[in-house]
């Protein structure tokens, strides 16, 4: 897989356009979650983005610490339905973790959905926190130090 990191303005509006649609598809469609994914942190985040074969596959955005928890944080973990199971999400996470680390943040923040806890446990997450309800979906903080 072919990944890219982008600031938001570096972003095309092809880019954007695929990354809002693909958020959209899984996070409101196929959870079935009615919410605000446009949040007005996407101006702040780095945007990582996976291509196989030309094919945009996978994505996450990544924040500086303060810019949305004290620590840095990553977030949005997503892979098109079409193409899951070929590991593209360890992939672009491992791709997000390289980028935080050589940012030299000291550590990453995420709430996870709690069926992917093994997922970030793998990757070297930790759980953090109680289990709590985020937009109707258990999930619950994790901390990966460096």
């Amino acid at each position: 897989m072919e990944i890219t990191v982008k600031s938001f303005s570096e972003l095309s509006t092809q880019e954007l356009y695929a990354l809002l649609q693909l958020r959209s598809e899984v996070f409101v469609v196929e959870q079935d979650c009615v919410y605000q994914d446009l949040d007005g942190k996407d101006q702040k985040a780095f945007h990582v983005l996976g291509y196989e074969q030309g094919q945009f596959v996978a994505y996450t955005r990544i924040f500086r610490p303060g810019d949305y928890f004290e620590q840095s944080s990553i977030g949005r973990v997503v892979v098109s339905p079409q193409h899951r199971g070929k590991s593209y999400g360890q992939e672009i996470m491992k791709a997000s973790l390289a980028f935080a680390k050589a940012e030299h943040y000291t550590s990453v923040k995420i709430s996870a959905q709690c069926y992917l806890d093994k997922f970030y446990i793998d990757l070297g997450f930790a759980v953090t926190g109680d289990k709590y309800l985020e937009d109707g979906i258990p999930h619950q903080a994790m901390l990966l130090e460096f």
